[in-house]
């Protein structure tokens, strides 16, 4: 008989295990992670008990594409725009907790006596909460519609970013096992570079291949695309020398933005959950009960510092980013635990071997019991608001009110001068980027291809030609793209300050763009650099009169912004930014479970007593946009709500009633299938089904008649019984027995 490869088994022991531990850890009201965790525990090699894995190196290959999975399904949950919403408050909270965690968590291990990458990569695991474990603590705790959530989730986006750069940072300093800031310093800065370039390009040209073929796309083709291009942005990565986790990400937050972000995401969860339990069940596998004795002060150390510290900092970290004390304190006391993430850098330091290996499962157990006690210490926020908030002085109070007033201010304040400074120089950093990518291409494989093939100086001037004229639109862009609207240009005449500022960017995009022309001239062909110069001025005045390559840029950028607002264009609506900050469109599926099935619009309080507004329903094929108030909701019902996410996270749990149970059995019921032969004394003998009277007589449906060797199934009203018929019905049993006394059949 052929032998069954040792991953068969090793699949089989890791789903069954953690299905059976996840199945007690759902009866224990605790987080799934855990329970794959503990399963990992019983089927490591650490304990002996139990059936151990065969070929951890499979398994370890398995946990990897979990962990590109999970960030895979992250990314797709992110948003540069959800990013952007968030703005500055969450960016100061996420940092100030950030360097706080990550300086504790530094001298902690500097504390124990680790080496100094041991205490680099703690500080980083101590730095990143966990999304799933937050959201599941909200779920337990009946929190999900509080006010100071939307301020945690927009906290965790901005956490999901910073997790990602921080791998990037550690994979740079693990390569050397060293601190070199000038190799960090060019690390960021390629990581910029590659993080423009595929945005512009995977949202120029992925929301377009999928528009292409939709016609043709099921759900399946649509999930083997989207893991294709997930894989295929892992190799990028990976060839560009980032981790293939970042890969993932990207990909993720390229086709969030997309028409088919939703379905993507609901078909590729559930192979994310099969290989992100896989992934938590290899975290468990390295737990050693050994060193976590030899460790157990670390351990305790190390998770109070996470309680206590993280807590505090992140509470902080709300305070000064605009919010008040309340708000701060409970949105604050979130931030007590470590999750996936942390396991996720704590694996990339292994696989570079740049952390010791007691340093995993000390960071697991912190971690486990940082989060039996998140739903505690998120309850101890409002007791310590009630006993602190008499305490603090009124002065103080005042100070606070006045800071978090100021701040919302200077969040709606528009300055006119700095905004269109920082675009400008957004703008030329994005030309900058994509024209050095496309000169890469040139350079490297166009150009060579046409020397190959040209011998002497025309090779030279043909891949010049070619290479300008790949290149013409964003060179074009860069030097005379200004954009300069009626309020811009009342600007310029301000103040001498800013017209000189002003004069000053523009000169300075006509000379990039003259230094990108002379570079591609010398580079070709061996020219003096002052005729260079010339002949990069002529061919500048050139595009500048262009109206072919100023229409061919005008349609590409059309096209990238078309794509990257398609999303948003679905909405009834687009709520200008000015509204953004208190309002916002969000679309809820209306459950069967739901109260408000059946009911008319004006028969529900979603406007009168949550302020809430519903601007359109989508049933099937067809959109209602701004609904008659006698419109009832039907099941599976897609319902777009406008109002603030304060009052929107009220109206949700009405509308998307969770069913707490999966499968529904049915009970026990004494309806079955009978039948019976109509004599030639029935008083059904040449009587029409519908005159019969058989469904309103009897609480009974006929589905079939055997007339002989024929079978007339679901008869028509207008059939009529012969004698000797078999008459084939469903009823209860009662019925059946009322059938045969009453019409004596």
């Amino acid at each position: 008989m052929e032998s069954v490869p040792a991953l068969f088994f090793d699949l089989a022991l890791i789903l069954i295990t953690a299905g059976v531990t996840t199945v007690i850890f759902k009866w224990l009201k605790q987080p799934l992670v855990l329970g794959y965790i503990v399963a990992g525990f019983l089927i490591g090699p650490h304990f002996t008990y139990f059936p151990v894995v065969e070929d951890p190196t499979n398994v370890s290959t398995w946990s990897e594409i979990g962990m590109v999975f999970l960030l895979f399904a992250i990314g797709l949950e992110f948003s540069f725009k959800k990013l952007k919403k968030v703005g500055g408050p969450g960016a100061i909270m996420v940092l100030t907790e950030l360097i706080i965690m990550f300086t504790t968590g530094f001298f902690v291990g500097k504390l124990f006596g680790w080496q100094r990458m041991n205490c680099i990569f703690l500080g980083c695991m101590l730095s990143i909460s966990s999304t799933s474990i937050i959201v599941k603590a909200f779920d337990d705790l009946k929190l999900k519609n509080e006010k100071f959530t939307t301020h945690v989730i927009g906290a965790l986006v901005v956490e999901d970013l910073v997790a990602v750069i921080l791998m990037v940072i550690l994979s740079t300093l693990s390569v050397g096992n060293t601190f070199n800031g000038g190799e960090l310093v060019l690390s960021m800065v390629k990581l910029m570079f590659f993080l423009i370039i595929w945005f512009v390009f995977g949202i120029y040209l992925i929301p377009s291949f999928l528009k292409l073929i939709r016609k043709f796309m099921t759900k399946e083709t649509l999930v083997i695309i989207a893991i294709g291009l997930c894989f295929m942005m892992v190799m990028l990565a990976n060839y560009a020398g980032f981790s293939s986790a970042l890969g993932a990400f990207v990909m993720g937050s390229i086709l969030a933005e997309t028409l088919e972000a939703d379905i993507i995401h609901r078909l590729i969860t559930p192979i994310k959950n099969l290989f992100a339990a896989i992934f938590f069940v290899s975290v468990g596998m390295l737990v050693d009960p050994k060193i976590l004795v030899d460790y157990t002060w670390p351990v305790v150390i190390i998770a109070l510092t996470v309680m206590i510290v993280k807590t505090l900092s992140a509470t902080f970290g709300m305070l000064i980013s605009g919010r008040d004390i309340h708000t701060s304190l409970k949105a604050g006391f979130c931030f007590c635990q470590i999750g996936e993430f942390s396991f996720i850098i704590a694996s990339l330091g292994l696989s570079f071997k740049v952390i010791d290996d007691y340093l995993y499962p000390i960071i697991v157990t912190v971690s486990i019991v940082t989060t039996f006690f998140t739903p505690y210490i998120i309850r101890l926020a409002n007791p310590l608001y009630n006993w602190l908030n008499p305490r603090i002085p009124e002065k103080w109070k005042q100070a606070m009110t006045n800071y978090s007033e100021g701040f919302k201010v200077s969040e709606n304040t528009t300055l006119t001068f700095k905004t269109f400074v920082i675009n400008q120089f957004k703008n030329m950093l994005i030309y900058g980027c994509i024209i050095f990518a496309l000169a890469l291409i040139c350079f490297s494989a166009i150009g060579p291809f046409i020397i190959k093939n040209i011998n002497g100086i025309w090779g030279g001037i043909t891949s010049i030609a070619i290479t300008i004229a790949i290149l013409s639109p964003f060179i074009w862009a860069m030097a005379f793209k200004y954009k300069i609207s009626l309020t811009n240009s009342r600007l310029i005449t301000k103040n001498v300050f800013e017209r000189h500022v002003i004069a000053f960017i523009f000169i300075l995009r006509y000379i990039i763009a003259i230094t990108i022309i002379t570079f591609i001239l010398r580079h070709f062909i061996s020219i003096n650099f002052f005729a260079a110069i010339g002949i990069a001025i002529i061919i500048s005045l050139i595009l500048a009169f262009s109206n072919g390559i100023m229409k061919f840029y005008d349609r590409l950028e059309k096209n990238f912004m078309d794509n990257l607002n398609k999303r948003q264009k679905q909405a009834s609506f687009i709520i200008p930014e000015v509204l953004q900050q208190n309002f916002h469109l969000e679309k809820v599926t209306v459950s069967p479970l739901s109260q408000v099935v059946g009911k008319q619009l004006k028969n529900t309080v979603f406007r009168r007593d949550y302020k809430v507004s519903v601007v359109c329903i989508e049933r099937g094929k067809n959109i209602y946009d701004l609904p008659d108030k006698d419109m009832a909701f039907y099941p599976y019902d897609i319902v777009t709500l406008v109002g603030s996410d304060e009052n929107i996270n009220k109206v949700k749990p009405i509308i998307e009633v969770e069913d707490t149970e999966l499968i529904r059995e049915r009970k026990a019921h004494n309806m079955t299938l009978h039948s019976v032969k109509i004599s030639e004394h029935s008083p059904l003998c040449h009587v029409s089904l519908l005159n019969s009277m058989f469904k309103d007589r009897y609480d009974a449906m006929v589905i079939a008649i055997q007339r002989g060797d024929e079978y007339i199934l679901s008869p028509s009203a207008s059939l009529v019984f012969s004698c000797n018929d078999i008459v084939w019905f469903v009823s209860s049993n009662d019925a059946a027995k009322m059938i045969k006394q009453k019409e004596e059949i």
